[in-house]
């Protein structure tokens, strides 16, 4: 009976020995006229968890056509042992500004949204400032919203019961600038154009974006990372703090849904990518319209659109991307429109260095495979 029971432990033991090495072949997808380029990829993404003790890891690249590769690394709970999957829902942060783009978009071609009407035309209790503020200022960072600040209520995890409510943090605050003057990053600004978008839909947020955006491009793993609620394949968020890897800090980004606080996977990025490239949600004239960059008043580029940063690649190719850096956090997508090929990657942890250059060294994998 002893030999038996020693049997079955080290039977329990193995796949535990198995998972350690941080990959769900059964979970990816790969494309087999592209398996030398996604080898080389996942040597890159083990070295940058190596180097980094990042918990857990997700990317994908595809075309406008199909999916080439898609792949979990690591873990999504370190405490379980639960492997990252190619379902496994990662914090964005401010990719979830494109997202919102899309809505954007979606209600500029229903004629239900005029980009250059004042805000409290729908959002009417909104305070009236110095100068009018207009949805395409919000979602261009030239509308002289502030950013966050050190005194926020951030800190504790506060739930905010509505869009409007979270507006309530900065509404009594003036300009920073006059609209169209200057370029200032603000999340606060797409809280308020999230207001906007209820108010020219008719619906709350998170449901407009489930009904025109998600729902279309078939993002069944994208959401709100709505606190108060049981979401599955959510995975835990970490970081390193005093040189020890813990559990990130407890948020609640109910006040910031618009701006960086949705969950999604790499593998429903591609698909938002996809279909911008594809036109396949929007008319190609309203995605032109997000990726054309911003001028200010005097003429000055900002080199950001309507919630997508553009670009050009060191061998001159166009780029389109955002990142999002959040609590316990980090993505990116990049979209590379004349040559076809769309690049996200997601971690579960604070302070990840994946910027630009790591993403495009992925997509030159991927380039130098004869397509």
């Amino acid at each position: 009976m002893k030999n038996v029971l020693m049997l079955l432990g080290l039977l329990c033991w193995f796949p535990a020995i198995g998972q350690s090495v941080g990959r769900q072949p059964k979970e990816s997808i790969k494309d087999e006229n592209y398996l030398t380029a996604i080898r080389r990829a996942e040597k890159y993404i083990d070295s940058l968890r190596a180097v980094q003790d990042i918990p857990g890891i997700s990317v994908c690249v595809g075309t406008s056509q199909k999916i080439l590769w898609a792949e979990g690394f690591g873990y999504a709970d370190l405490e379980t042992h639960q492997p990252v999957t190619i379902h496994s829902k990662f914090r964005i942060g401010s990719v979830s500004k494109s997202l919102t783009s899309l809505a954007v978009g979606k209600l500029v071609e229903q004629k239900k949204l005029d980009l250059d009407a004042a805000v409290q035309q729908y959002v009417p209790l909104f305070p009236v400032k110095k100068y009018p503020v207009t949805a395409r200022q919000l979602a261009t960072h030239t509308a002289g919203i502030r950013h966050y600040r050190d005194s926020d209520p951030l800190a504790c995890p506060q739930r905010y019961a509505t869009v409007q409510e979270g507006l309530t943090i900065f509404s009594q605050d003036s300009l920073l600038f006059k609209p169209g003057t200057a370029y200032n990053y603000s999340t606060y600004g797409y809280t308020l154009l999230s207001a906007v978008i209820e108010g020219a839909s008719h619906l709350d947020y998170p449901s407009y974006m489930q009904q025109a955006v998600f729902t279309p491009l078939g993002m069944s793993d994208t959401g709100v990372d709505a606190s108060d609620s049981i979401v599955i394949n959510r995975v835990r968020f970490y970081e390193h703090r005093q040189g020890r890897l813990v559990n990130a800090a407890q948020v609640d980004n109910s006040y910031k849904w618009a701006g960086g606080g949705q969950l999604s996977t790499p593998v429903d990025l591609v698909k938002l990518g996809r279909g911008l490239l594809t036109n396949s949600l929007l008319r190609k004239e309203t995605v032109a319209l997000l990726f054309t960059p911003q001028l200010l008043l005097d003429g000055t580029n900002t080199y950001y659109g309507l919630g997508w940063r553009m670009g050009t690649s060191p061998l001159n190719r166009k780029i389109i991307h955002h990142g999002g850096t959040i609590d316990g956090g980090r993505t990116f997508l990049l979209l590379y429109p004349e040559h076809d090929l769309v690049v996200a990657i997601t971690a579960n942890m604070s302070g990840v260095n994946i910027n630009l250059p790591e993403v495009e060294t992925i997509a030159s994998y991927f380039f130098e495979v004869k397509r």
